[in-house]
């Protein structure tokens, strides 16, 4: 019996149920099937190719035929089709004749190219004659790669509108543009279907961005990639609970703790708890303003509610006219390094 870790180890299980029964159905002589996979087209004319490591080496490299799966796999089968539709034969000659290791040949472009649509990304054949149903059998695991490549290409065109707007309105690049890398942070580990798709969604969003708040893609990155190095960065940043346990009237203590705990570098705090505008003009603005402006760092200001495009605006209106700004070569405001916006809520594309 299959311990509960074991549910979904099981590669004879993981396909749609009607490919079990399709090893009957290719044409007498078949030997070799041949498969690809392209993008055919969308919303974009390019796709950022990514992934596809992670489920060969997760899924696919070394021993993954065993007599036990085949024994577990053939009556769930069986049962589930209504008929003798395992393909035992079929999986015992893989396990005998190649040790429990599938027979296959995947060529793929370079993880990270950006291949236009209607390009084949990457192809499949089965390299043993007797396994032309396992190509396809495969299909329904190896297509999961459109999820971390659809996060890597949307993401990539989030950071081109970005680059765009931050040069045509002067803001300074430095050599590697490690400040346009953290100007879209990953805060997807909450929002997606399991632990494996924050994996995989986070580590997409890395080939594009440097911040993140998704600690499983910085696993996914070190194990099936190899990288060397931290991928991704976080800074310490407040949440609604940790503010509102002082309650209202001490909400300015709250504050005043974020920047005693962390007197130096970045530090990001929830301000709309209760009146985000009270608490940009009264307590940001007015009575923590100094200890702001002393500190060595950056408070990261976080309106975490309303329309993006209307209170981002009136937030650094208000933040201007507390703490003042200076106008950049291209004619746009700043306001001083000590303080900054990060809109939280309502980012879309």
């Amino acid at each position: 019996m299959a311990s509960r870790s074991d549910t979904f180890e099981n590669l004879l299980l993981m396909t749609d149920s009607y490919k079990t029964s399709h090893y009957r159905q290719y044409p007498p002589g078949t030997e070799y099937v041949y498969s690809y996979f392209e993008s055919r087209g969308g919303k974009f004319s390019e796709t950022c190719f990514f992934g596809l490591q992670y489920f060969i080496k997760r899924y696919l490299e070394g021993v993954v035929v065993t007599q036990e799966k085949i024994d577990e796999a053939e009556p769930i089968i069986n049962a589930h089709m209504g008929g003798e539709h395992f393909n035992r034969a079929g999986w015992e000659h893989i396990l005998h004749k190649c040790g429990g290791k599938l027979p296959i040949s995947i060529k793929a472009v370079p993880e990270g190219t950006i291949v236009p649509v209607k390009n084949v990304l990457f192809t499949l054949v089965n390299t043993d004659p007797a396994c032309y149903w396992l190509s396809n059998y495969l299909e329904t695991l190896l297509v999961q790669v459109w999820y971390p490549m659809t996060v890597a290409t949307s993401s990539r065109e989030q950071k081109k509108i970005i680059a765009k707007y931050f040069d045509s309105t002067g803001c300074p690049r430095s050599e590697g543009s490690p400040e346009l890398a953290f100007k879209l942070h990953d805060f997807g580990y909450r929002g997606v279907s399991s632990v494996e798709s924050a994996g995989l969604g986070g580590a997409a969003h890395l080939i594009n961005f440097m911040g993140t708040d998704t600690l499983a893609g910085i696993l996914l990155t070190k194990r099936f990639y190899l990288e060397p190095g931290m991928p991704g960065f976080s800074i310490p940043a407040a949440e609604h609970s940790t503010i509102t346990s002082w309650g209202r009237e001490r909400e300015v203590d709250a504050f005043r703790n974020m920047l005693t705990a962390y007197p130096t570098g970045l530090v990001a705090v929830v301000s709309d708890s209760y009146n985000i505008y009270e608490a940009c003009e009264k307590l940001w603005g007015t009575e923590l303003r100094q200890m702001i402006l002393d500190r060595d760092g950056t408070l990261v200001v976080r309106p975490d509610s309303g329309e993006p495009k209307v209170i981002v605006v009136e937030v650094l209106t208000i933040l201007e006219k507390q703490f003042g700004s200076t106008t950049n070569g291209k004619g746009f405001k700043m306001l001083p390094p000590q303080i900054r916006v990060i809109q939280g809520d309502g980012i879309s594309y």
